[in-house]
């Protein structure tokens, strides 16, 4: 059973529920539940919720994927998919990385596996081909063994094998 329930109108669009502070700064709209299961608020849809303003959370803040990404422009005559270790390139541009060592590394396209990202920054339209980069988190990454076994704990770095990581050896 629900406080508040308004679906979208399909036609005609708008807001399904819709609230505004008041002078004293209390919510427009508050959920709760009497059992303490299930959310106060629920939303489902693309975007399934819009705030303008500030926003206050009082315990934790769960998100289910895995890393922090944020998009980049990805060189428009180059398709990559997750796992690819990506290089800074021209023309505010990434491309899968082609050397090893190469200093200009920007880091691995998220979303390889079951590890898709869990928040994405700098997300907004654009005519580009636009990509999520892994910053934290867990994100699987196309390695190449072929130039020493890598095991937990090794330093990785671009591999000659396009797109490619491979282990450290020389960590200078």
């Amino acid at each position: 059973m629900h406080g508040v329930t308004k679906t979208r109108n399909q036609r005609g669009g708008g807001d399904g529920v819709k609230g505004h502070a008041n002078a004293q700064g209390k919510a427009g709209v508050a959920g709760f539940h009497l059992t303490n299961i299930g959310p106060g608020i629920f939303g489902k849809g693309s975007p399934a919720g819009r705030f303008e303003g500030d926003v206050e959370v009082t315990g934790d803040i769960r998100l289910t994927n895995a890393d922090c990404a944020e998009d980049f422009n990805i060189c428009s005559d180059v398709t990559v998919e997750p796992g690819t270790v990506m290089v800074l390139g021209e023309n505010d541009a990434l491309f899968p990385s082609q050397h090893a060592y190469d200093k200009r590394v920007a880091g691995v396209v998220s979303g390889a596996g079951d590890y898709k990202p869990g928040i994405v920054l700098d997300k907004q339209p654009s005519g580009r081909n636009r990509q999520p980069i892994a910053w934290l988190g867990k994100v699987y990454c196309k390695v190449d063994a072929q130039f020493g076994a890598i095991e937990v704990g090794d330093l990785l770095t671009t591999s000659p094998t396009s797109g490619h990581a491979m282990k450290t050896t020389d960590p200078f």
